[in-house]
């Protein structure tokens, strides 16, 4: 009898992937799983030669996951993280600048700003969702500084982001269904009228210059500049709300962490960089094989999908001494944020972010409290954390 496939969306795999992560590592490294049968590829080791090898593991692998038949069109599955070589060189390197570190810099005190006056209303509250009233405002406000998005609309980005990123291959039903299309059309509608705006009247941001700009001689296409805005909103999104909600949570679950770094605000940045490892917010990339390949002794035929599982390497014990143990002063990095060409472009600002994010609610509160059992963690794929988070929080 065929053993049934572990299902690493399920409701309950998702509130405790990592014990889930180390069975896979132990029995079965390399192995489908539920949903749509992709291979889930969980030691350090093996998910370290999947994204360091394009060729033989392509970027493709992404339209898969997000753009299954029932969707049709999905423009995050259209975009440079779907792609290799040269094509996303090219529009890797028409957006670098707007991420460079004089870039980021600009933006620091305006973010910093934010993040006190964010948990100066968090301190009037006394209890409230960190996800939407601290979490989500920042980086929605940080996109919409890059890109010259309409603010006013923030809640609805990350309606749309967490849509479009949480596809699955099959719909879970016709309300999501229907909610999913919807996001797509809107999302899609949305950006382009912000791009003819900018055709007609161009300022000074992302979009207007990737109006102006040229690839090879030639201007990007309404869709081609449709689909880079969208992966950028939710790759803005998805990653630093999530970050920001797991760091509070654990901080939550762990106040001795906290009293630490209000004592020595300098240690938030290694912080970081642990809750990267230790609760990465990126669970998977996603890959198709391009011809029959062999990891850890399993052959994967040409043309399926493949999970490597990030925040299960972030936990190997091949490559992480206690790998359970989170540890401030570990000096061994995470790959959270991937490898190489498709090392994240937004990584530095992510970090940032976060950083202004933890030190103004350090300085502001001495304890974060769960004030609910029940949390509900999201459905995409690629990334993880929870839908809300319910807090007190104590002035210090």
């Amino acid at each position: 009898m065929t053993p049934q496939r572990v299902n690493i969306l399920s409701p309950e795999f998702r509130a405790d992937p990592h014990s889930g992560y180390a069975q896979l590592r132990r029995d079965t490294p390399v192995v489908q799983v539920e949903p749509a049968g992709f291979w889930a590829i969980s030691r350090y080791d093996d998910v370290a030669f999947v994204i360091k090898n394009p060729q033989l593991f392509s970027s493709e692998g992404f339209k898969a996951a997000w753009q299954p038949a029932w969707v049709g069109y999905n423009p995050l599955a259209n975009s440079m993280i779907a792609t290799d070589g040269a094509g996303h060189a090219r529009m890797r390197t028409l957006v670098s600048r707007a991420f460079n570190a004089s870039a980021i810099q600009r933006l620091e005190a305006r973010i910093r700003k934010l993040a006190h006056r964010l948990a100066d209303e968090l301190a009037q509250k006394g209890e409230a969702d960190f996800v939407s009233q601290f979490a989500m405002p920042l980086p929605t406000f940080v996109i919409g500084e890059l890109l010259g998005l309409d603010i006013s609309l923030h809640h609805r980005f990350k309606g749309w982001s967490d849509d479009i990123a949480s596809v699955t291959p099959e719909p879970l039903s016709p309300e999501y269904a229907q909610r999913t299309l919807t996001a797509i059309s809107d999302a899609t509608r949305y950006i382009t009228e912000v791009i003819e705006a900018r055709r007609h009247s161009p300022a000074e941001d992302l979009v207007s210059d990737l109006v102006r700009a040229e690839v090879d001689g030639q201007s990007l296409t309404t869709r081609e500049i449709v689909d880079f805005l969208i992966l950028l909103l939710i790759a803005g999104l998805e990653t630093t709300v999530h970050l920001l909600a797991n760091s509070l949570l654990f901080l939550a679950e762990r106040p001795e962490e906290s009293e630490r770094l209000r004592a020595d605000p300098t240690l938030i940045p290694r912080f970081i960089e642990e809750m990267l490892r230790y609760d990465s917010p990126v669970q998977s990339l996603v890959r198709i094989v391009t011809s029959d390949v062999t990891v850890a002794g399993v052959t994967i035929p040409k043309g399926e999908v493949v999970l490597a599982i990030i925040a299960s390497a972030n936990r190997d014990e091949r490559q992480y001494p206690e790998p359970d143990r989170f540890d401030l002063h570990r000096e061994q990095s995470s790959i959270s944020f991937g490898y190489g060409a498709h090392y994240c472009i937004g990584a530095q600002l992510a970090r940032m972010e976060a950083r202004c994010g933890l030190e103004a609610l350090l300085s502001r509160f001495s304890r974060f409290q769960r004030t609910s059992a029940e949390l509900t963690w999201s459905q995409a794929i690629t990334v993880r954390g929870p839908h809300a988070l319910p807090l007190r929080f104590t002035p210090a």
